[in-house]
């Protein structure tokens, strides 16, 4: 079975580049990439759907779109954002698997600029190819540049619903998390409550940098924190401090804010259990509504996973 790292079948097939103007802002149109509910709407041709995607908009994030043909056969396209900039560019390392059951047919990096135009944002997608079975491969390629052409005529009608009436919309849901860090309660719970030490986990992606940090642990008090990305787009937190019980129990509600968009509100409840003599287990508990398409929970589990991670990384520190 060939697959693409089979060199000796490689095939370096011509660079596509396909334009669009969109009448819309520049942050909506690279919004259109941002999720899976988004993507499901118009990242196929004509006849097709996307009846399964993961999209995780962060470099390192997952990119995996299952395009159905009318015959019922899936073509799955999978990779990561290895480039996200908003609202100027990403990009994304890709490969689309023989539907058949083989390996991989060729691999893809999708590069996409977002430029202000007359009459609102134009998108230039470069696309360049390796191909590991040309033979199967080449009817695909072959027919990329129309397809492309009918998956932005869906891309403009999908930006257009985004921003008829707000495109608003809420979807509730919830997660549970657990992690068991080499750290005993007092340190578990020090790096949840202290600024200077929580300051060193808890912040955004690569590409984020940190605005302003403030934090009022107590019953009542209040947590912000409000970073940005080299695009322009900022990102805040605000937190409520609601229930604490010392090395064992925190509970907080919080807002999300992407510029000045609420994007959530969630409820957070963090327990603190230890776990043998220098072992602690960190019980986490969310329920949100996610507002007008900006987030959903899964996306939410993966980023406070990600936190969950890099406290662990600050507690071996």
């Amino acid at each position: 079975m060939n697959t693409i790292d089979d060199t000796s079948r490689k095939v370096q097939p011509a660079l596509l580049r396909v334009s669009r103007v969109f009448s819309a802002p520049r942050e909506t149109v690279f919004k259109a990439w941002s999720s899976a509910d988004h993507i499901k709407r118009w990242f196929c041709p004509n006849g097709y759907s996307v009846p399964d995607a993961t999209v995780e908009m962060r470099v390192g994030g997952r990119f995996e779109v299952c395009m159905r043909s009318p015959e019922g056969v899936d073509h799955w396209t999978k990779g990561k954002f290895t480039e996200v900039v908003a609202p100027d560019r990403l990009a994304i390392d890709h490969y689309v698997i023989d539907p058949c059951g083989g390996g991989p047919l060729f691999s893809a990096i999708t590069q996409v600029k977002f430029s202000t135009a007359e009459g609102g944002t134009r998108m230039d997608v470069e696309q360049t190819y390796t191909v590991a079975d040309p033979g199967q491969a080449e009817p695909m390629l072959k027919g990329a540049p129309e397809g492309w052409r009918q998956t932005l005529d869906k891309l403009e009608a999908e930006v257009a619903r985004m921003q008829e009436h707000g495109a608003r919309s809420v979807v509730h849901g919830a997660f549970h998390l657990e992690r068991t860090y080499d750290a005993t309660a007092d340190e578990v719970y020090k790096a949840l409550s202290d600024e200077a030490a929580k300051g060193r986990w808890f912040f955004g992606p690569h590409g984020w940098r940190l605005l302003e940090r403030a934090m009022d642990f107590r019953v009542g008090g209040r947590e912000r924190v409000k970073g940005g990305f080299e695009g322009g787009v900022t990102t805040t937190f605000d937190a409520i401090y609601h229930d604490i019980v010392p090395r064992e129990r925190i509970v907080y509600t919080y807002e999300m804010h992407l510029d000045e968009r609420k994007i959530s509100v969630s409820l957070a409840t963090l327990q603190i259990k230890p776990d043998g003599e220098r072992r602690t287990k960190l019980l986490v508990d969310e329920q949100g509504a996610f507002l007008d398409g900006y987030d959903d929970a899964g996306a939410r589990e993966r980023g406070t996973g990600d936190l969950l991670d890099k406290l662990g990384a600050s507690l071996k520190s």
